[in-house]
C-alpha cells in the first residue's frame, strides 16, 4: 500500500491546486476524495490569496476514469445500500458546487475522462483539452446511467450531440470535445505542465490559458455531425432507432454501427438516458442533480447494475445478460419509476 495521499490539495501561488492521486487506478474517484475536495474548496472560496482552483490528474494516462465502481457493485451486493447512496450524495453535492463555484476553476484534462471525472471537470468554467483527452459517458454498457450532472450538460451540447453520446458510450478526443463544446480550449500535451505552472501566478486566467491555446481541427465526428443530428433529434426513442435503422439500409455505415452499439446496451439504462435528454434540456442544474439521484436511488434494486459490472469489471467477459433484454421488453411504467419523487429523501443541495 502507498502512503500518498490519493488527492492533493494545496495552495500555489494564486491557485487552489488539486491534484487527483491515484494513478495505478486512472485516478478513480472515492468518497474520501470527494469529501477532502469539497472541504478545499470551501476554504478556498473565502481566501482572498486564492483566484483560481486547478485541478489536475496524475500520471499520463488519466485525469479519472470515473468512480470506483467496482467497490459500490460491492456494497450493494452486500445489502449496504445507504453506504452507495452517500457515495452519490455528495458526489452530486460537490457536482453543483463546481457549477456555481465563484471563482475560476479550471481543469486541466489530458487523459481518459469519464464518470465521475467528467463530474469534476465538466461544470467548471475551463475545461483544457490536452492531446491524450479521452472522453466517454459509459455508463449504458454497465446498467447505470449518465450522471455527475450529465443530465443538464449532455442536452446542451450542438446539435443533439449529448444524447449521442449518452446512448452509446462512445469516446471522442480533443478535437470533438472542442468543437462539442465539452472543452473550452485545446493545449499541446507537452505544455500541460508548464500551463499548469504558468495558472499559478496572478495573470489573468483567460488571457494565461490563451497564451497555449491551439485549434486541433476536426474530430472524428464531424463528417457525422449531420446524421447525428438528424437521428437523434427524433422526438421518441424508437424514433431515433428508426432514424438509424433508415439511414443503416440506405448504407451508412456509421448509423448501421450506432445502431448496433445501443442495441448491446442495457435497455433500461438506454431508456433512462434518453428521457435524462428528454427532460434535462428544460431543467436547471440544481433539478438535474436531484433527478439524478432519485434515478441512482432506485439503481442499487435493480438487476442490471450489478450484470453490467460482472461482465464489464469482474468477469470481463462482456457478455452481459440483461433483463429484459430488447428495448421491446421494456414496460415504459418500469422506466417512469425511476424517475419518481422522494419525498423526505430527495437530493438536499445548499441555499
Amino acid at each position: 500500500m502507498s502512503d500518498a495521499p490519493e488527492i492533493i490539495c494545496d495552495i500555489r501561488g494564486s491557485a487552489g491546486f488539486v491534484v487527483l492521486n491515484r494513478p495505478k487506478a486512472l485516478n478513480a474517484l472515492n468518497l474520501p476524495m470527494v469529501r477532502e475536495l469539497a472541504k478545499a474548496l470551501d476554504a478556498w472560496e473565502h481566501d482572498p490569496a486564492v483566484t483560481r482552483i486547478v485541478v489536475t490528474g496524475a500520471g499520463e494516462k488519466a485525469f479519472c476514469a470515473g468512480g470506483d465502481i467496482r467497490s459500490l457493485h460491492d456494497l450493494g451486493k452486500a445489502g449496504q445500500h445507504d453506504e452507495m447512496l452517500t457515495f452519490w450524495r455528495e458526489e452530486y453535492i460537490l457536482n453543483a458546487r463546481i457549477q456555481s463555484y465563484p471563482k475560476p476553476y479550471i481543469a486541466l484534462v489530458d487523459g481518459i475522462v469519464m464518470g465521475g471525472g467528467v463530474g469534476l471537470s465538466l461544470h467548471g468554467s475551463h475545461r483544457v483539452a490536452g492531446e491524450r483527452w479521452l472522453f466517454a459517458m459509459p455508463e449504458v454498457g454497465i446498467g447505470f446511467f449518465p450522471d455527475v450532472g450529465a443530465t443538464y450538460a449532455l442536452p446542451r451540447l450542438p446539435d443533439h450531440a449529448g444524447t449521442y453520446l449518452a446512448l452509446t458510450g462512445d469516446r471522442v478526443g480533443q478535437a470533438d470535445a472542442l468543437a462539442l463544446a465539452l472543452a473550452t480550449q485545446a493545449v499541446p500535451s507537452a505544455r500541460m505542465a508548464e500551463l499548469a505552472e504558468a495558472l499559478t501566478g496572478s495573470e489573468p486566467v483567460d488571457a494565461t490559458i490563451a497564451g497555449f491555446a491551439v485549434d486541433p481541427g476536426p474530430g472524428k465526428l464531424a463528417p457525422e455531425r449531420a446524421t447525428i443530428a438528424h437521428c437523434f433529434g427524433a422526438a421518441t426513442l424508437p424514433d431515433i432507432l428508426g432514424r438509424l435503422d433508415a439511414k443503416a439500409a440506405a448504407g451508412d455505415a456509421f448509423a448501421a454501427k450506432t445502431l448496433a452499439t445501443i442495441r448491446a446496451k442495457s435497455p433500461t439504462s438506454v431508456a433512462i438516458a434518453f428521457e435524462q435528454m428528454r427532460r434535462g434540456a428544460s431543467l436547471g442544474f440544481a433539478e438535474a442533480m436531484q433527478l439524478e439521484f432519485r434515478i441512482v436511488s432506485r439503481i442499487p434494486h435493480g438487476h442490471d447494475f450489478y450484470e453490467g459490472v460482472r461482465a464489464v469489471v469482474i468477469d470481463k467477459d462482456q457478455a452481459p445478460s440483461w433483463r429484459p433484454r430488447t428495448l421491446e421488453e421494456l414496460d415504459p411504467a418500469d422506466v417512469a419509476a425511476y424517475f419518481a419523487p422522494l419525498g423526505a429523501a430527495e437530493l438536499a443541495l445548499g441555499g
